[in-house]
């Protein structure tokens, strides 16, 4: 595998007295799916817009391969902004043309490509209609078309699955994939966390313009607490309470989730169990991205906006 890497250094942006970015640091491999979550307004489409060139920084450094981002680089970038920029009037193949041409490549290789693509997502025969003849989820794959025509060197996706039927997910997702295994870098943003938890490397979380987590899924499982599922059916109700050593998250009849605290055994609150009779079950809870992306809400320090 080949290709090359962005990485971010200390980007901050800021307008007027909100500051949209704070001190962010984050790489994206080559050949990586890389996810950026967070709420609306956290700072992902700021950061995204500020790799592209879109809008300038007011500090700290954009990174490619080691050396600052320069023009041509970012014209190989493929976008997909999250409101999405094509122009409905204009015909499908003659407008992936154009946007390859505009990105660098021959009208030969635009042609070509426009083909493939349109191919690939099952749209050659509307190669002629206007786009804004086409249902939201064919929209979705020209627009996705329009990133990749010029054969980009990364790309940069928001909100790519937004609206999407199970099977422009999965087609989607597969081209994605590809495109990883070549080298090439991948970043998008989404709210859809069992979709970037599926498809992703690695995940970094941004809140109030700060990257409060970053890592893969197991690395930033295991960062968080540790949580144990426990059914002691015979125990007297409300028995885990009164546990020393961590506290109660939620019950589920019988079962309750406990949550540890750092320097208690999980021994211990085996051997409570078992001294109020059998227990059905004991084991260590697998938390989700949602949950992780919940705990790092919750944990991470709450920035002032001044």
């Amino acid at each position: 595998m080949s290709g090359h890497g962005l990485e971010l250094q200390g980007i901050q942006k800021r307008y007027g007295d909100l500051v949209a970015v704070r001190d962010l640091s984050m790489d994206v491999r080559p050949g990586e799916v890389f996810g950026f979550v967070g709420s609306n307004g956290a700072g992902k489409t700021t950061t995204m817009r500020i790799v592209l060139g879109v809008l300038d920084a007011d500090g700290g450094t954009v990174l490619w391969d080691g050396s600052p981002m320069n023009f041509d680089t970012r014209r190989r970038i493929g976008y997909m902004p999250e409101e999405r920029g094509l122009y409905p009037k204009m015909r499908i193949g003659e407008q992936l043309r154009y946007l390859g041409q505009l990105h660098g490549s021959h009208a030969q290789s635009a042609a070509a490509a426009t083909d493939q693509w349109l191919e690939r997502f099952g749209l050659k025969n509307r190669i002629g209609d206007e786009v804004q003849k086409l249902s939201h989820g064919n929209q979705q794959r020209v627009q996705l078309a329009a990133a990749l025509v010029f054969d980009p060197v990364m790309l940069i996706l928001d909100e790519p699955f937004a609206g999407l039927d199970p099977e422009a997910v999965d087609s989607m997702s597969n081209v994605l994939h590809e495109r990883a295994a070549t080298g090439t870098p991948v970043l998008f943003s989404s709210h859809q966390l069992d979709l970037v938890e599926r498809l992703c490397d690695r995940v970094g979380i941004i809140q109030r313009g700060r990257l409060v987590a970053c890592g893969s899924i197991e690395e930033l499982r295991g960062q968080g607490p540790t949580q144990i599922w426990v059914d002691a059916p015979a125990a007297p109700e409300g028995w885990a309470a009164g546990l020393g050593g961590g506290h109660v998250v939620r019950t589920d009849g019988s079962r309750v989730l406990l949550e540890l605290e750092k320097s208690t055994d999980d021994q211990s609150i085996l051997r409570a169990a078992l001294a109020t009779g059998p227990v059905r079950e004991f084991r260590r809870n697998v938390p989700s991205l949602l949950d992780i992306f919940r705990h790092a809400m919750t944990e991470a320090p709450v920035a002032a906006t001044a």
